[in-house]
């Protein structure tokens, strides 16, 4: 059997050992429910309040304002949907024409229940016009979102900034950290964000577990009717072993901060080979502040399914964009909000390292590849897989 090479991490990663360790406690002797009075019970409610406060740690938040749910997409849910119910008089929301998916899905409900939406576009390099930004926002804007970093291309746009510009014109600030957390420093003790929402499953935790920061005095209604949990703010049993795995992944994911600047040389190596090999290269984002582990890669005049599958072949597990839209042949709408033209679009690979990829993988993937797309093209082949 081959030995797999994963370069999809920003897809999801694989949960760290120590986060297995962490969790399987969870399972066979502190299985209690954590709103039981009896030992059990009071031993699971001590294993949140550790995980809460590993997950403030890395935000550098209060623990109380860090509420565990089921991941980036229910933290979004809980997030636009609160503040839309606790905000009547402001029907105005502003976002970027780069956000996720489930962003966009959620902008698209807010329309539907009458709201008022301003998508901001991005240049060629993927960057947020800031003045743009300020013009947009108006008395009646209840909430600006941006994703700290962007899911395909590895772009992050300036927070600090983008905050300056949004608080003096008296909205709340919303940000997408699903990729962001665990390969940037993310302080809310000075960044004056309202919402903040992460999943575990980004940062070598495991899936379905995540957490929404909701800023202290800030008052949502609770997304999860029933009962008292999460201060009354998610109801339901908590996932204490999600829970738990979710705190250990982010107190890894603090201490290795410094560790992803090893992380961004093995992406750095790696295009420079790619592009010494192949010349007409593009690399998405090359020059603006990226992910130290992202690298968003065009392939000029071959379908990337058609790369991607000969990868696969031999062992090497990348992607072609956000995972959330597999399948689709139509162009990445991050790709086309940045002006690229569909073929190039349609010839991008996307590679994402983590903090347990090696140099060895590198040095084969960047051996390999530039090969397999020669090979390609010598065939004349545009990469249909049917």
């Amino acid at each position: 059997m081959l030995a797999l090479i994963y370069l999809d991490n920003n897809a999801t990663t694989q949960v760290a050992p120590a986060v297995l360790e962490a969790m399987l406690p969870c399972f066979r002797e502190h299985y209690g429910n954590p709103s039981s009075a009896h030992v059990l019970g009071l031993l699971s409610e001590g294993a949140m309040v550790q995980a809460r406060d590993q997950v403030a740690a890395l935000l550098n938040c209060q623990a109380a304002e860090v509420v565990f749910n089921g991941g980036g997409t229910e933290g979004l849910n809980h997030a636009f949907r609160g503040v839309f119910e606790a905000f009547p008089h402001r029907r105005h929301f502003v976002t970027t024409a780069v956000e996720h998916s489930a962003v966009m899905a959620l902008f698209e409900w807010l329309r539907r229940q009458g709201a008022e939406v301003s998508v901001l576009p991005v240049d060629k390099k993927g960057r947020l016009d800031l003045a743009a930004l300020e013009t947009s926002i108006r008395s009646d804007t209840a909430l600006v979102s941006v994703m700290a970093a962007n899911n395909e291309t590895g772009i992050y746009f300036p927070l600090q900034e983008i905050a300056a510009v949004v608080k003096a014109k008296g909205a709340l600030f919303h940000v997408d950290a699903t990729q962001a957390a665990g390969k940037l420093p993310l302080d809310l003790a000075a960044l004056p964000v309202d919402l903040l929402n992460l999943s575990a499953h980004k940062f070598h935790g495991p899936k379905g577990v995540g957490a929404l920061f909701i800023r202290r005095g800030l008052r949502l209604k609770p997304f999860m009717l029933g009962g008292h949990q999460e201060r009354g703010r998610r109801g339901g049993t908590e996932n204490l072993p999600g829970i738990v795995g979710l705190g250990k992944a982010a107190e890894l994911a603090r201490e290795g901060l410094p560790g992803m600047e090893r992380v961004r040389k093995l992406r750095d190596g790696l295009e420079a080979t790619l592009k010494a090999a192949l010349p007409d290269l593009c690399i998405h984002g090359e020059g603006v502040p990226r992910l130290p582990n992202t690298s968003f890669l065009a392939f000029p005049g071959l379908e990337a399914e058609a790369l991607l599958l000969r990868l696969s072949q031999r062992g090497i597990c990348v992607a072609t964009g956000s995972a959330c839209t597999t399948g689709q042949k139509e162009p990445s709408h991050v790709l086309r909000a940045m002006g690229v033209e569909a073929p190039l679009a349609l010839g991008t690979l996307r590679l994402s390292l983590s903090r347990y990829t090696t140099e060895d993988e590198i040095t084969r993937v960047g051996d390999l590849l530039p090969g397999l797309a020669k090979e390609l093209r010598s065939t004349g082949s545009m990469g249909h897989t049917e």
